[in-house]
């Protein structure tokens, strides 16, 4: 199975539909709605997966977008990795590569704030400044993220 048949089947398990026909409106796209399920279940390889699947499938003006939401995900993997693991020769340095991916996510979406496709980028931002500040400024050593405290993401009402 490859792999965008993987994610084709993960979003379809999600309730998600494969999308035909003419344009769908991003804030429809069930890849598109899967990253915001993954992400709140704190499977942000998942979300990662999915939304990559829409930045590289899809032609539109957003790649940007797509990308800084994906280097996010993709932090948030190194947080939970490091809290997961954090004597592990890898997952135990995963705080300075996470701040690196808070930084590319926020130079990415700075440009779409305050809101874009019905998510709160201008929030999102704010998130991810704070992470990143918070293990900057621990000097790599403190890992903001818990299971318990994990940030959730919501899609505006329409």
């Amino acid at each position: 199975m490859s792999k965008g048949e993987r994610i084709s089947q993960l979003v379809e398990q999600m309730g998600g539909k494969k999308s035909s026909g003419p344009a769908l409106a991003l804030v429809d796209h069930p890849y598109y709605r899967a990253f915001f399920q993954c992400w709140n279940e704190q499977r942000y390889y998942e979300a990662h997966d999915v939304l990559e699947q829409v930045w590289l499938t899809t032609a539109s003006e957003d790649g940007d977008f797509f990308k800084g939401l994906i280097q996010g995900a993709g932090a948030f993997v190194h947080l939970q990795k490091n809290y997961e693991h954090p004597s592990h020769p890898k997952h135990g340095r995963r705080l300075r590569p996470a701040a690196r991916l808070f930084r590319l996510s926020e130079k990415y979406l700075t440009p779409y704030a305050p809101v874009r496709h019905a998510f709160d980028v201008a929030g999102f931002l704010v998130l991810l400044q704070t992470h990143r500040q918070k293990i900057v400024e621990s000097d790599f050593v403190m890992n903001p993220w818990t299971p318990e405290g994990a940030p959730k993401l919501e899609l505006r009402a329409n």
